[in-house]
């Protein structure tokens, strides 16, 4: 829980003032007990009315000022807590996205999900629960005893006898439920995780009708949190029965020996009367005490999963320091491999061995290989998502190490393989990728990308709001989305990851035309001739290796398995090709 003191420190105005008004209201309430002895003993029992008015003005006024102090107590409280969880999931999420790619995939992002909401709530409640009622808990209870003692020390000692092995019952309770509560959280991330894989791929599950599967697996996996929670829920309700158990039996000795005590005049009614409050008071502080436990127990298991993450160190590329006049300089777009090898963490497959050629600025590099042969993870490796193993990767002469990573970014148009849209307009989607670019740049973008006149047939235009994740546009359309989103960059080096796979031959052929205009270099991943035939530069991978390199015409001649690609591809893509090109 020390990472919820560090959030405190800047709201320790409004916590202390919560803790002043909490004692203040805490302290008048451990005198009414006194009070209403007074009255009892000195009034009622010598039928002193005056007394009796005295004391109960007094009871009145006492109480309107625990009243007041309640409010204040709760809004402070409140302030701080509410500041606390707005930092934290602050923190949080900008500790993710401050997150390489490498360390960011550590975690499901259903975990993420729920610790940047469920935990964060969970602790920010914990946080105002602490400030109204943790700490006034112990303090009534101590309190009680205290002004049970000072009334009558003989009935103030069951007290003393009991409530300290009730303090040890519940702290060995909280230690289980910290453990138990924190699977309970694991199994919620569980359950977020199909949530979140049904809702991505609804379309999917209807078309294969898998309906029925999917709901018998969230059922499994929501059965499998509720039955943790039940289990972890029924160790700590045991703490309520128990605990009244023991505060009974000592309402029962203090009613006992209280009437022996008035019998023999060693006590009077008021006494009694008033150690019974106390120990009445005990009792509803130690049952909100049981129902802490839960709370406190969910809250620590919280706070150990958010502190992994704000504790979780980034990668070393990530945080060094750029060379000044490497991250200063505008780029030109030449990119080198040389013997670059590399593997992703935590694994020892080897997904790209001595990888090695040389790019000019303003190049077109088509990438060519069999699934998984390594293509998306070397042009990940352009920006610096992944570190090289092995080798360097020269950008513009300058190791791309040497970068500050958001200066180089900035210089890169990158379209994933999935196609990523977010809710919005059309222009927004577009404008994402340089937020100050104006409509001319916005529409020339899109024109590049061949999805201007498609954009001009929308109802509003660029003004047209999409659905969630594009689902109102066809697969071509939101690649082309993609790829003006990337060239609004003005980018000096442009990444396509498979992205023109939706797109027709001859609407990849204008792209391929539009983009010769642009002085990017372009690193293109496809598996269309028709696409390589005019890059300066074929890459051809095989197993995480470069096995043959070249433009069109020296890979026909000297590699056999390019001549067999284009060989199967002949019949109708060299049509196309003759047309195009």
């Amino acid at each position: 829980m020390g990472i919820v003191f560090s959030f405190l420190k800047r709201y320790r105005v409004a916590a202390t003032a919560a803790l002043v008004m909490m004692l203040i209201e805490l302290s008048v309430e451990l005198v009414q007990p006194l009070l209403i002895s007074k009255i009892i003993d000195d009034g009622i029992q010598h039928k002193d009315m005056s007394v009796v008015w005295t004391w109960g003005g007094v009871l009145t006024f006492s109480a309107l000022i625990a009243f007041g102090a309640g409010i204040a107590s709760s809004f402070f409280a409140a302030h701080a807590s509410q500041g606390i969880g707005y930092d934290m999931r602050s923190r949080l999420y900008d500790k993710v996205q401050s997150f390489s790619y490498a360390v960011f995939n550590r975690f499901a992002t259903s975990s993420l999900i729920t610790r940047l909401t469920g935990d964060v709530t969970q602790i920010q409640d914990t946080v105002f629960m602490g400030l109204r009622f943790m700490t006034r808990v112990p303090l009534v209870v101590t309190g009680s005893i205290m002004m049970a003692l000072v009334v009558n020390v003989r009935l103030g000692l069951w007290l003393v006898l009991t409530v300290p092995a009730l303090f040890i019952f519940i702290a060995w309770i909280m230690k289980k439920a910290a453990s138990s509560f924190k699977k309970v959280q694991q199994r919620l991330d569980a359950v977020n995780g199909v949530i979140q894989e049904n809702l991505t791929g609804i379309r999917l599950i209807r078309v294969f009708v898998r309906m029925g599967h999917e709901i018998r697996r969230f059922a499994l996996s929501s059965e499998t949190l509720m039955k943790g929670t039940v289990s972890t829920l029924r160790m700590t309700e045991r703490t309520m029965p128990f605990i009244l158990i023991v505060m009974n039996a000592a309402i029962m000795a203090v009613l006992w020996f209280g009437r022996r005590d008035i019998v023999s005049g060693s006590a009077s009614i008021g006494e009694v009367v008033a150690v019974l409050n106390y120990t009445l008071r005990c009792i509803g502080a130690m049952s909100v005490l049981s129902g802490l436990v839960m709370v406190l127990s969910r809250a620590r298991a919280s706070a150990q999963r958010v502190q992994e993450v704000l504790m979780t160190e980034n990668d070393a590329y990530e945080n060094r320091l750029p060379s000044k006049d490497s991250s200063s300089r505008s780029l030109q777009g030449g990119v080198e491999f040389d013997t670059v090898g590399f593997s992703y963490p935590g694994s020892d497959i080897a997904v790209l061995s001595d990888v090695s050629f040389r790019v000019r600025p303003g190049w077109r590099v088509a990438i060519m290989g069999a699934t998984g042969s390594g293509k998306s993870s070397l042009v990940q490796m352009i920006p610096r998502l992944y570190e090289e193993d092995s080798g360097r990767i020269l950008i513009d002469g300058t190791k791309a190490g040497e970068y500050d990573p958001e200066a180089l970014r900035r210089n890169i148009g990158y379209v994933p393989q999935e196609v990523l849209l977010f809710s919005g307009t059309v222009r927004d989607n577009i404008a994402w990728g340089r937020e100050e670019a104006t409509l001319d740049e916005i529409m020339e973008a899109a024109k590049q990308a061949q999805i201007h006149e498609t954009i001009e047939r929308f109802p509003q235009g660029y003004d047209t709001m999409l659905g969630q994740r594009g689902v109102n546009l066809s697969g071509g359309q939101k690649q082309r989305l993609s790829i003006a989103r990337a060239l609004v960059r003005k980018p000096s080096i442009l990444i396509l990851d498979d992205s023109t796979s939706a797109l027709d031959v001859r609407t990849e052929g204008a792209l391929l035309d539009a983009l010769k205009e642009l002085s990017c270099t372009t690193f293109l991943i496809t598996q269309k001739i028709s696409s390589t035939t005019s890059a300066d530069l074929i890459l051809l991978l095989d197993d995480g290796r470069l096995i043959a390199q070249g433009n069109h015409e020296t890979l026909m001649s000297d590699s056999p398995l390019y001549r067999r690609i284009y060989e199967s591809q002949y019949g109708e893509e060299a049509q196309h090709v003759q047309i195009i090109h």
